[in-house]
Protein backbone atom coordinates (compact mmCIF):
# COMPACT_ATOMS: atom_id res chain seq x y z
CA UNK A 1 0.00 0.00 0.00
CA UNK A 2 2.69 2.23 0.90
CA UNK A 3 4.55 1.09 -2.09
CA UNK A 4 1.64 2.61 -4.34
CA UNK A 5 0.87 5.97 -2.92
CA UNK A 6 4.40 6.39 -3.60
CA UNK A 7 4.17 5.72 -6.91
CA UNK A 8 1.42 7.48 -7.45
CA UNK A 9 2.89 10.75 -5.49
CA UNK A 10 5.97 10.55 -7.76
CA UNK A 11 4.08 10.55 -11.19
CA UNK A 12 1.71 13.32 -10.53
CA UNK A 13 4.43 15.54 -9.73
CA UNK A 14 5.07 18.65 -12.08
CA UNK A 15 7.82 21.26 -12.25
CA UNK A 16 10.33 18.23 -11.72
CA UNK A 17 14.02 18.41 -12.80
CA UNK A 18 13.31 17.41 -16.88
CA UNK A 19 9.93 18.84 -17.38
CA UNK A 20 9.16 21.55 -20.11
CA UNK A 21 7.77 24.65 -18.00
CA UNK A 22 6.37 27.00 -19.73
CA UNK A 23 7.75 30.57 -18.28
CA UNK A 24 4.61 32.17 -16.27
CA UNK A 25 4.86 35.30 -18.48
CA UNK A 26 6.31 33.81 -21.84
CA UNK A 27 2.85 33.99 -24.13
CA UNK A 28 2.69 37.42 -22.56
CA UNK A 29 6.04 38.46 -23.33
CA UNK A 30 5.92 37.00 -27.12
CA UNK A 31 2.63 38.50 -27.80
CA UNK A 32 3.07 41.89 -27.09
CA UNK A 33 0.49 41.80 -24.44
CA UNK A 34 3.21 41.64 -21.25
CA UNK A 35 3.14 45.21 -19.00
CA UNK A 36 6.05 47.49 -18.09
CA UNK A 37 6.24 50.31 -16.17
CA UNK A 38 5.23 52.39 -19.15
CA UNK A 39 2.82 50.30 -20.08
CA UNK A 40 0.64 50.85 -17.12
CA UNK A 41 -2.92 53.42 -17.63
CA UNK A 42 -1.40 56.98 -16.98
CA UNK A 43 -3.64 58.78 -14.36
CA UNK A 44 -5.53 62.14 -15.02
CA UNK A 45 -3.45 65.07 -14.73
CA UNK A 46 -0.58 62.99 -15.20
CA UNK A 47 2.72 65.35 -15.88
CA UNK A 48 5.81 63.94 -17.90
CA UNK A 49 9.23 65.33 -16.56
CA UNK A 50 12.78 65.50 -18.16
CA UNK A 51 15.89 65.83 -16.26
CA UNK A 52 18.41 68.88 -17.32
CA UNK A 53 22.04 67.43 -17.29
CA UNK A 54 25.06 68.91 -16.85
CA UNK A 55 27.50 69.78 -19.92
CA UNK A 56 30.79 69.85 -17.43
CA UNK A 57 32.45 67.27 -15.98
CA UNK A 58 33.83 69.13 -12.84
CA UNK A 59 31.75 72.98 -11.91
CA UNK A 60 29.94 75.11 -9.40
CA UNK A 61 27.14 76.25 -11.19
CA UNK A 62 26.60 80.06 -10.75
CA UNK A 63 23.01 80.78 -11.64
CA UNK A 64 20.61 78.71 -12.97
CA UNK A 65 18.09 81.10 -15.25
CA UNK A 66 14.48 79.08 -15.94
CA UNK A 67 12.84 82.11 -17.46
CA UNK A 68 12.89 80.76 -20.94
CA UNK A 69 11.50 77.07 -19.60
CA UNK A 70 8.65 78.55 -17.25
CA UNK A 71 7.37 80.54 -20.67
CA UNK A 72 7.89 77.10 -23.09
CA UNK A 73 4.77 75.62 -24.17
CA UNK A 74 2.90 73.20 -21.48
CA UNK A 75 5.46 73.82 -19.05
CA UNK A 76 4.04 73.23 -14.74
CA UNK A 77 6.67 73.34 -12.86
CA UNK A 78 10.75 73.27 -12.39
CA UNK A 79 12.50 71.77 -9.65
CA UNK A 80 15.93 71.81 -7.83
CA UNK A 81 17.92 70.39 -5.24
CA UNK A 82 16.78 73.49 -2.76
CA UNK A 83 13.10 71.71 -3.74
CA UNK A 84 13.89 68.54 -2.31
CA UNK A 85 11.94 68.06 1.24
CA UNK A 86 14.07 65.24 2.80
CA UNK A 87 17.77 64.48 2.15
CA UNK A 88 19.19 64.95 -1.33
CA UNK A 89 20.75 61.47 -1.58
CA UNK A 90 20.29 58.51 -3.30
CA UNK A 91 23.71 56.37 -2.48
CA UNK A 92 22.63 52.99 -1.39
CA UNK A 93 25.93 52.71 0.47
CA UNK A 94 27.32 56.32 1.18
CA UNK A 95 25.28 59.06 1.59
CA UNK A 96 27.37 61.11 -1.44
CA UNK A 97 25.03 60.56 -4.35
CA UNK A 98 22.61 63.66 -4.75
CA UNK A 99 19.54 63.11 -6.46
CA UNK A 100 20.23 66.55 -7.97
CA UNK A 101 23.07 68.74 -7.73
CA UNK A 102 23.81 70.84 -4.77
CA UNK A 103 24.95 74.06 -6.62
CA UNK A 104 28.32 71.46 -7.42
CA UNK A 105 28.28 69.01 -10.34
CA UNK A 106 31.05 66.36 -10.50
CA UNK A 107 30.14 64.66 -13.92
CA UNK A 108 29.06 65.52 -17.38
CA UNK A 109 25.44 64.14 -17.25
CA UNK A 110 24.80 64.60 -13.96
CA UNK A 111 21.13 65.81 -13.17
CA UNK A 112 20.91 69.54 -12.36
CA UNK A 113 17.08 69.79 -12.26
CA UNK A 114 13.76 68.61 -13.42
CA UNK A 115 10.96 70.16 -15.49
CA UNK A 116 7.19 68.96 -15.73
CA UNK A 117 5.17 69.19 -18.17
CA UNK A 118 1.62 68.40 -19.70
CA UNK A 119 3.32 65.77 -22.47
CA UNK A 120 6.87 64.19 -22.87
CA UNK A 121 8.39 66.50 -25.90
CA UNK A 122 7.16 69.28 -24.03
CA UNK A 123 8.81 69.00 -21.09
CA UNK A 124 12.52 67.40 -23.02
CA UNK A 125 11.95 70.57 -25.17
CA UNK A 126 12.01 72.80 -22.03
CA UNK A 127 14.41 71.33 -20.16
CA UNK A 128 17.25 72.52 -22.69
CA UNK A 129 16.58 75.75 -22.78
CA UNK A 130 17.84 76.74 -19.20
CA UNK A 131 20.86 78.59 -18.88
CA UNK A 132 23.58 77.83 -17.02
CA UNK A 133 26.37 79.81 -15.58
CA UNK A 134 29.62 77.37 -14.44
CA UNK A 135 32.67 78.44 -12.77
CA UNK A 136 34.72 75.42 -14.41
CA UNK A 137 37.14 73.28 -12.20
CA UNK A 138 40.06 71.03 -12.54
CA UNK A 139 38.70 67.53 -13.52
CA UNK A 140 40.03 63.79 -12.97
CA UNK A 141 39.11 61.83 -15.35
CA UNK A 142 40.73 58.36 -15.62
CA UNK A 143 41.83 56.37 -13.21
CA UNK A 144 45.76 56.52 -13.42
CA UNK A 145 45.23 60.58 -12.61
CA UNK A 146 43.10 59.38 -9.69
CA UNK A 147 45.29 57.47 -8.24
CA UNK A 148 48.30 60.03 -8.75
CA UNK A 149 45.76 62.36 -7.10
CA UNK A 150 45.18 60.28 -3.83
CA UNK A 151 41.41 60.31 -5.19
CA UNK A 152 38.94 57.90 -4.03
CA UNK A 153 35.69 57.20 -3.01
CA UNK A 154 36.44 55.14 -0.59
CA UNK A 155 39.89 54.03 0.71
CA UNK A 156 42.11 51.37 -1.09
CA UNK A 157 42.59 47.82 0.27
CA UNK A 158 45.63 45.42 0.59
CA UNK A 159 44.95 41.29 0.46
CA UNK A 160 48.07 39.71 1.24
CA UNK A 161 49.57 36.15 1.23
CA UNK A 162 52.82 34.88 1.94
CA UNK A 163 55.96 36.80 0.81
CA UNK A 164 54.99 37.95 -2.57
CA UNK A 165 58.24 40.37 -3.38
CA UNK A 166 60.64 37.40 -2.32
CA UNK A 167 59.26 34.94 -4.14
CA UNK A 168 59.06 37.36 -7.56
CA UNK A 169 62.52 38.28 -6.91
CA UNK A 170 63.65 34.91 -6.52
CA UNK A 171 61.94 33.10 -9.25
CA UNK A 172 63.41 31.85 -12.46
CA UNK A 173 61.43 34.44 -14.60
CA UNK A 174 60.04 37.70 -13.94
CA UNK A 175 57.48 39.72 -15.81
CA UNK A 176 56.10 42.96 -15.65
CA UNK A 177 52.95 44.20 -17.21
CA UNK A 178 49.63 46.76 -17.47
CA UNK A 179 46.26 46.41 -18.95
CA UNK A 180 43.49 48.22 -19.55
CA UNK A 181 39.82 46.97 -19.15
CA UNK A 182 36.93 48.87 -20.72
CA UNK A 183 33.45 49.26 -19.11
CA UNK A 184 30.12 48.36 -21.03
CA UNK A 185 26.69 49.75 -20.79
CA UNK A 186 23.89 47.20 -19.75
CA UNK A 187 21.49 48.41 -22.22
CA UNK A 188 18.72 46.84 -21.22
CA UNK A 189 16.23 47.64 -23.43
CA UNK A 190 13.32 49.22 -20.81
CA UNK A 191 15.07 52.25 -20.32
CA UNK A 192 15.04 53.50 -16.83
CA UNK A 193 11.57 55.30 -16.11
CA UNK A 194 9.58 55.77 -12.62
CA UNK A 195 5.57 57.10 -12.21
CA UNK A 196 4.71 58.48 -8.82
CA UNK A 197 1.26 59.00 -7.53
CA UNK A 198 0.53 61.15 -4.30
CA UNK A 199 -2.45 59.36 -2.12
CA UNK A 200 -4.25 59.83 0.64
CA UNK A 201 -2.72 60.98 3.89
CA UNK A 202 0.16 62.35 2.07
CA UNK A 203 1.83 58.88 1.12
CA UNK A 204 3.10 58.10 -2.18
CA UNK A 205 2.84 54.90 -4.97
CA UNK A 206 5.85 54.57 -6.75
CA UNK A 207 5.73 52.04 -9.85
CA UNK A 208 9.58 51.36 -10.41
CA UNK A 209 11.33 49.38 -12.76
CA UNK A 210 13.60 48.05 -10.15
CA UNK A 211 16.01 45.08 -9.30
CA UNK A 212 15.38 46.81 -5.49
CA UNK A 213 12.20 47.84 -4.54
CA UNK A 214 12.48 47.88 -1.13
CA UNK A 215 15.71 50.18 -1.78
CA UNK A 216 13.85 52.80 -3.55
CA UNK A 217 11.11 52.37 -1.14
CA UNK A 218 13.65 53.71 1.92
CA UNK A 219 15.32 56.49 -0.03
CA UNK A 220 12.09 57.75 -2.01
CA UNK A 221 11.13 58.08 1.84
CA UNK A 222 14.19 59.82 3.14
CA UNK A 223 13.95 62.41 -0.39
CA UNK A 224 10.75 63.13 0.96
CA UNK A 225 11.05 63.55 4.61
CA UNK A 226 8.38 60.73 5.59
CA UNK A 227 8.52 57.27 6.61
CA UNK A 228 9.35 54.29 4.87
CA UNK A 229 5.53 52.74 5.27
CA UNK A 230 4.62 55.99 3.75
CA UNK A 231 6.13 54.80 0.33
CA UNK A 232 4.36 51.79 -1.34
CA UNK A 233 6.79 50.56 -4.57
CA UNK A 234 5.61 48.20 -7.19
CA UNK A 235 8.14 46.68 -9.93
CA UNK A 236 5.31 44.51 -12.20
CA UNK A 237 8.33 43.77 -14.54
CA UNK A 238 11.40 44.65 -15.96
CA UNK A 239 12.79 45.07 -19.43
CA UNK A 240 16.24 44.03 -19.10
CA UNK A 241 18.19 45.46 -15.89
CA UNK A 242 22.12 43.18 -16.03
CA UNK A 243 22.67 44.99 -12.59
CA UNK A 244 22.01 48.55 -13.78
CA UNK A 245 18.59 48.46 -12.30
CA UNK A 246 20.37 47.85 -8.56
CA UNK A 247 20.88 51.45 -7.25
CA UNK A 248 20.42 53.96 -10.09
CA UNK A 249 16.16 53.69 -9.99
CA UNK A 250 16.13 55.05 -7.21
CA UNK A 251 17.49 58.67 -8.71
CA UNK A 252 14.37 58.17 -11.38
CA UNK A 253 11.64 57.28 -9.01
CA UNK A 254 13.36 60.07 -6.39
CA UNK A 255 12.75 62.82 -8.81
CA UNK A 256 9.37 61.42 -9.94
CA UNK A 257 8.37 61.38 -6.48
CA UNK A 258 9.54 64.73 -5.20
CA UNK A 259 7.84 66.80 -8.32
CA UNK A 260 4.58 64.66 -7.33
CA UNK A 261 4.99 65.89 -4.04
CA UNK A 262 5.60 69.39 -5.08
CA UNK A 263 3.03 69.52 -7.63
CA UNK A 264 0.32 67.32 -5.85
CA UNK A 265 -0.51 65.50 -9.32
CA UNK A 266 0.79 62.29 -10.90
CA UNK A 267 4.56 62.11 -12.54
CA UNK A 268 6.32 60.12 -14.67
CA UNK A 269 10.09 60.24 -15.39
CA UNK A 270 11.06 58.01 -18.86
CA UNK A 271 14.44 58.75 -19.93
CA UNK A 272 15.56 59.18 -22.92
CA UNK A 273 18.13 56.71 -23.87
CA UNK A 274 20.70 59.63 -24.76
CA UNK A 275 19.97 60.93 -20.96
CA UNK A 276 19.83 57.28 -19.80
CA UNK A 277 23.39 56.35 -21.15
CA UNK A 278 24.71 60.02 -19.96
CA UNK A 279 22.90 59.32 -16.37
CA UNK A 280 23.34 55.84 -15.45
CA UNK A 281 26.35 54.20 -14.71
CA UNK A 282 28.29 51.27 -16.60
CA UNK A 283 30.69 48.40 -15.38
CA UNK A 284 33.69 49.48 -13.67
CA UNK A 285 36.45 49.86 -16.41
CA UNK A 286 40.02 49.33 -14.55
CA UNK A 287 43.88 49.89 -14.77
CA UNK A 288 45.93 46.88 -14.00
CA UNK A 289 49.16 46.32 -13.01
CA UNK A 290 51.34 43.10 -12.55
CA UNK A 291 54.64 41.85 -11.71
CA UNK A 292 54.77 38.02 -11.71
CA UNK A 293 57.42 35.42 -10.78
CA UNK A 294 57.28 31.93 -12.41
CA UNK A 295 59.47 28.83 -12.98
CA UNK A 296 60.76 27.21 -16.19
CA UNK A 297 57.69 25.22 -16.80
CA UNK A 298 55.64 27.92 -16.05
CA UNK A 299 54.33 27.54 -12.61
CA UNK A 300 54.06 31.34 -11.28
CA UNK A 301 55.65 31.37 -7.63
CA UNK A 302 54.90 34.62 -6.77
CA UNK A 303 52.86 37.77 -7.59
CA UNK A 304 51.48 41.41 -7.14
CA UNK A 305 48.56 42.91 -8.63
CA UNK A 306 47.43 46.80 -8.72
CA UNK A 307 43.37 47.46 -9.74
CA UNK A 308 42.57 51.17 -10.27
CA UNK A 309 38.68 51.25 -11.05
CA UNK A 310 36.56 53.97 -12.55
CA UNK A 311 34.18 54.25 -10.10
CA UNK A 312 32.95 58.12 -10.44
CA UNK A 313 32.44 60.84 -8.47
CA UNK A 314 30.69 58.51 -5.85
CA UNK A 315 30.85 55.21 -3.95
CA UNK A 316 27.47 53.12 -5.10
CA UNK A 317 28.11 49.96 -5.16
CA UNK A 318 31.99 50.00 -5.65
CA UNK A 319 33.42 49.00 -1.98
CA UNK A 320 31.85 45.39 -2.63
CA UNK A 321 32.06 45.26 -6.48
CA UNK A 322 35.83 45.91 -6.22
CA UNK A 323 35.82 43.43 -2.89
CA UNK A 324 34.96 41.16 -5.27
CA UNK A 325 37.52 41.65 -7.91
CA UNK A 326 40.31 40.98 -5.49
CA UNK A 327 38.32 37.81 -4.43
CA UNK A 328 38.41 36.39 -7.95
CA UNK A 329 41.76 37.36 -9.60
CA UNK A 330 43.00 34.05 -8.81
CA UNK A 331 40.29 32.33 -10.94
CA UNK A 332 40.82 28.71 -11.39
CA UNK A 333 44.50 29.11 -10.13
CA UNK A 334 46.96 28.56 -6.69
CA UNK A 335 48.68 31.94 -6.22
CA UNK A 336 51.02 30.67 -2.69
CA UNK A 337 52.53 34.14 -2.22
CA UNK A 338 49.92 37.28 -3.39
CA UNK A 339 49.92 40.71 -2.91
CA UNK A 340 46.80 42.56 -4.04
CA UNK A 341 46.41 46.39 -4.01
CA UNK A 342 42.88 47.93 -5.12
CA UNK A 343 41.96 51.18 -5.64
CA UNK A 344 38.67 52.87 -5.87
CA UNK A 345 39.16 55.61 -7.60
CA UNK A 346 36.77 59.17 -7.14
CA UNK A 347 36.65 60.68 -11.09
CA UNK A 348 34.13 63.54 -12.82
CA UNK A 349 32.71 60.75 -14.36
CA UNK A 350 29.35 59.14 -13.66
CA UNK A 351 29.51 56.66 -10.94
CA UNK A 352 29.85 53.27 -12.04
CA UNK A 353 27.73 50.64 -10.99
CA UNK A 354 26.66 46.62 -11.15
CA UNK A 355 26.63 45.27 -13.41
CA UNK A 356 26.82 41.14 -14.27
CA UNK A 357 29.74 39.56 -12.62
CA UNK A 358 29.78 42.27 -10.19
CA UNK A 359 33.32 42.61 -10.34
CA UNK A 360 34.52 38.94 -10.66
CA UNK A 361 35.16 39.19 -14.35
CA UNK A 362 37.71 42.07 -14.05
CA UNK A 363 39.43 39.82 -11.69
CA UNK A 364 39.22 37.18 -13.33
CA UNK A 365 40.81 38.88 -16.74
CA UNK A 366 43.59 39.93 -14.88
CA UNK A 367 45.01 36.27 -13.64
CA UNK A 368 44.18 35.16 -17.40
CA UNK A 369 46.15 37.58 -18.96
CA UNK A 370 49.17 36.98 -17.05
CA UNK A 371 48.61 33.64 -17.60
CA UNK A 372 48.81 33.80 -21.17
CA UNK A 373 51.92 36.36 -21.10
CA UNK A 374 53.45 33.43 -19.17
CA UNK A 375 53.22 31.23 -22.24
CA UNK A 376 53.68 33.32 -24.55
CA UNK A 377 57.07 34.00 -22.57
CA UNK A 378 58.10 30.65 -22.49
CA UNK A 379 56.99 29.44 -25.97
CA UNK A 380 54.69 26.52 -24.29
CA UNK A 381 51.14 25.46 -25.10
CA UNK A 382 48.85 28.42 -22.71
CA UNK A 383 46.30 25.24 -21.58
CA UNK A 384 49.41 23.75 -20.22
CA UNK A 385 50.51 26.36 -18.22
CA UNK A 386 46.75 26.75 -17.17
CA UNK A 387 46.83 23.18 -16.10
CA UNK A 388 49.98 23.59 -14.04
CA UNK A 389 48.71 26.22 -11.89
CA UNK A 390 45.20 24.65 -11.04
CA UNK A 391 43.99 24.24 -7.78
CA UNK A 392 44.92 21.23 -6.29
CA UNK A 393 42.68 18.50 -4.57
CA UNK A 394 44.72 17.22 -1.51
CA UNK A 395 47.34 20.55 -1.66
CA UNK A 396 47.24 23.54 -3.09
CA UNK A 397 44.15 24.07 -2.41
CA UNK A 398 43.55 26.88 -0.64
CA UNK A 399 42.67 30.68 -1.77
CA UNK A 400 43.80 33.70 -1.12
CA UNK A 401 41.56 34.46 1.44
CA UNK A 402 41.81 31.21 3.23
CA UNK A 403 39.11 29.23 1.69
CA UNK A 404 39.68 25.13 0.94
CA UNK A 405 38.60 24.62 -2.28
CA UNK A 406 35.82 21.67 -2.06
CA UNK A 407 34.71 19.29 -5.03
CA UNK A 408 37.05 20.38 -7.52
CA UNK A 409 37.03 19.05 -10.78
CA UNK A 410 39.14 20.94 -12.76
CA UNK A 411 41.45 18.07 -14.02
CA UNK A 412 38.14 15.70 -14.64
Amino acid sequence: MCTTMAAETATSIRGAVGDSVPHDSGQLHVSGDATYTDDILEPKNLLHLAVGLSSKPHARIRHMDFAAVLQAPGVVSVITADDIPGANNFGPVVADDPILAPMLVEYAGQPMFAVAARTIDQARKAARLAVIDYEELDAILDPIAAVEAESFVLPSETLKRGDSDTAIKAAAHRLQGEMTLGGQDQFYLEGQIAMALPVEGGDMFVYSSTQHPGEVQHLVSTALGTKSKDVVVECRRMGGAFGGKESQPAQIACIAAIMAKVTGRPCKLRLDRDDDMLMTGKRHDFEIKYDVGFDDDGRIEGIDFMFASRCGMSADLSGAINDRTMFHCDNAYFLEHITIVSHRCKTNTVSNTAFRGFGGPQGMFAIENVVDDIARHLGKDPLTVRRLNFYGIDERNTTHYLQTIEDNILNE
